[in-house]
């Protein structure tokens, strides 16, 4: 699928949802026409099951057994064993543009998704948005619902951030962008306030951002954030990264996964104000312990001295790629 609603279509599809024990069959048929012309019942007197039609407590046991054919294997998600058992109790919910109103997270990975489309407004009540591992190398913040606070887009190739920042939603506490092709310094413009002023945690890791003084000068105007990743950028090999860092953000409690304790806060205290020690350069040492497939000079054997045979000698070129 081409878009995130291909996507989901095919995820509706793979849960069976309309299938025997789920939705609407012969399996349950007489349920269905006494919700449609409902009449009133005795007190007391329990509705009487048709022949070759199972209550809804035998469909619910056939989904809820570990060894029943029809049960999700235990790795799948709560989510989607709530929708199977709504489908169970309520199909009619699944109906038409209804199923969008029961999501409040929607995770999609590895799909071969390319285009974040303007059918995900359709789903109103989104509150987690999860695209990781896709083929996605624009968002635009029009096609996202607006009740957003989670939105993951890991191992994509996203590589500007404009278009998902044009309108953004309001409410997100959560950017994850890790693993893209966002290159500095044009994209930290992006990544302020006045696009992301609810946010709590933002991943950048992996990527090619390499101005640390002005992604800090950015990021900075973040009041609520808590959490940051940066690893694996190569402003992150700069003398000084993790100190400059700390000090700069006073509210940021976890940097690179590692909690920052008030001793290492103490530690680096006033390194914000020496941006002199910060240069636009790194060095990285490469230590070679063991390399296999090369003779051994030693075990060549020497030239007697005064011997007149000929001297073959062997020369190599070992390259490394970065």
């Amino acid at each position: 699928p081409g878009s995130v609603s291909a996507a989901f279509q095919e995820y509706l599809q793979h849960l069976g949802l309309q299938d025997f024990p789920c939705g609407l069959g012969s399996w349950n048929k007489s349920r269905l026409n006494a919700r449609r012309s409902p009449r009133a019942e005795p007190a007391g007197q329990e509705e009487a099951v048709p022949p070759g039609e199972e209550t809804p407590e035998a469909l619910l046991e056939l989904l809820r057994d570990q060894h029943s054919p029809w049960a999700l294997p235990p790795e799948r998600s709560p989510q989607e064993q709530l929708l199977r058992e709504v489908a169970v109790l309520t199909p009619e919910l699944l109906h038409g543009s209804r199923v969008f109103h029961l999501f409040k997270s929607l995770r999609i990975l590895d799909k071969g998704v390319e285009e974040v489309d303007e059918g995900l407004l359709q789903f109103q009540q989104l509150e987690e948005l999860v695209l990781s591992a896709n083929h996605i190398s624009r968002v635009t913040s029009a096609h996202l619902p607006r009740t957003l606070k989670v939105l993951e887009l890991c191992c994509n190739a996203v590589g500007d951030l404009q278009d998902l920042c044009a309108r953004p939603p309001p409410q997100l506490q959560h950017l994850g962008l890790g693993y893209n092709q966002l290159c500095g310094p044009s994209q930290e413009k992006h990544l302020t306030v006045d696009f992301w002023p609810n946010l709590v945690s933002l991943d950048l890791s992996f990527n090619s951002l390499t101005d640390l003084q002005g992604l800090v000068s950015q990021v900075s105007t973040l009041q609520n954030l808590r959490i940051l990743l940066l690893q694996g950028n190569p402003l992150a090999l700069t003398p000084t990264y993790r100190g400059f860092l700390v000090d700069s953000l006073p509210k940021l409690s976890i940097l690179d996964d590692i909690y920052i304790w008030p001793e290492e806060r103490q530690q680096f205290h006033g390194l914000a104000r020496q941006p002199e020690l910060i240069r636009s350069e790194a060095r990285v040492v490469v230590s070679i312990g063991e390399m296999k497939g090369l003779p051994n000079p030693e075990d060549f054997q020497q030239l007697e001295v005064g011997s007149e045979g000929p001297v073959i000698t062997y020369s190599y070129c070992v390259t490394y790629e970065f």
